[in-house]
């Protein structure tokens, strides 16, 4: 199994030697490689047994590093001094510094700013950006503790940078400024409606793509190992009776759950504390011996739509 430690200079030193080196992050944490160098990009998407079609996000140490790898219009800018370091990723033309294999051949490249402590002062250290998309076998539920990545990688990273469980529980919010308009690439904790109140810009959603333009966007992703369905919970409870049910609620409590257990992800209605425990949970479930798990439509706000668009996700897996 995988290390976990806190040694900063342990970790710098394995990356620099082009090996994998997990690392914490707000969001989830991350499968970290040399992004400069197709050597230790290559290992990630070995370890994560990942598509290669399936484009990584570059992490730098702060805004004005962005310019040495992506090409950033006035627009972008603004969104990533506004954004940066957080739960914010810019997809950029880049620049020629930037591997092919980190961007799966595109001509654009995902960066962002880390805002975690830990990750920050690693960045500080090395000479390079760091690719890392989450650090979890491919299609699985994203990791938000440092045991989640050595469960779910074992011996195929070199040492997990222990920063405790993530704050925002999910992954960044991915967005492009194309033609006097912000493209949502993916749902985050960075809503449309600040970006729309930042720019004066409006956000549309991005069109579906069999090749990705960037990080997460395969249609089935974040997949538990347990068949999961949304809908209406109660109905759901009543039809499958004979079932042993995992249920994923916001904050309330079903009744008429015979066997399973019930997981209220916030019972003080909070999204972000939602977010925050929603893969952990996810997670859990996968480890007991249960049908079916069942969950509803989150509220379309917020980190909301970023917890609904990683249910659905993981549901298509499922869907016939």
């Amino acid at each position: 199994m995988s290390q976990i430690g806190e040694n900063l200079l342990k970790a710098a030193n394995l990356l620099e030697s082009d090996e994998l080196v997990a690392i914490p992050t707000e969001t989830v944490y991350g499968l970290a490689a040399n992004a400069l160098s197709e050597t230790a990009v290559v290992k990630i998407f070995e370890a994560k047994n990942r598509p290669s079609f399936n484009p990584l996000i570059v992490h730098v140490v702060d805004v004005a590093a962005i310019n040495t790898y992506a090409e950033i219009d006035p627009i972008s800018l603004q969104l990533a001094e506004a954004f940066m370091p957080g739960p914010f990723t810019l997809l950029l033309p880049k620049k020629p510094i930037i591997p092919d294999l980190v961007t799966a051949g595109s001509s654009k490249v995902a960066v962002r700013v880390p805002n975690q402590i830990m990750t920050t002062k690693l960045l500080m250290l090395l000479k390079f950006p760091l690719a890392a998309p989450s650090a979890n076998p491919s299609g699985y539920v994203s990791p938000t503790t440092a045991l989640h990545v050595q469960e779910g990688l074992k011996n195929k990273v070199a040492y997990i940078l222990d920063g405790g469980q993530s704050e925002v529980g999910v992954e960044s919010t991915i967005v492009e400024v194309i033609d006097g308009k912000i493209i949502l690439h993916r749902t985050g904790a960075v809503s449309a409606e600040q970006m729309e109140q930042l720019t004066g810009l409006k956000v549309v959603a991005a069109e579906s793509s069999e090749k990705p333009s960037t990080a997460g966007q395969m249609k089935s992703h974040y997949a538990t190992k347990t068949p999961l369905y949304r809908g209406d919970i109660a109905k759901m409870i009543r039809e499958h009776q004979d079932k042993n049910i995992a249920v994923i609620s916001f904050k309330k409590q079903y009744d008429g759950l015979k066997t399973g257990h019930q997981y209220v992800l916030s019972p003080k209605g909070n999204l972000n504390e939602a977010a925050k425990h929603l893969f952990s949970v996810m997670r859990c479930i996968d480890e007991f011996q249960f049908d079916m798990i069942i969950t509803e439509l989150f509220p379309d706000k917020g980190l909301g739509r970023a917890i609904n668009d990683r249910l659905g996700r993981a549901q298509a897996m499922y869907k016939s």
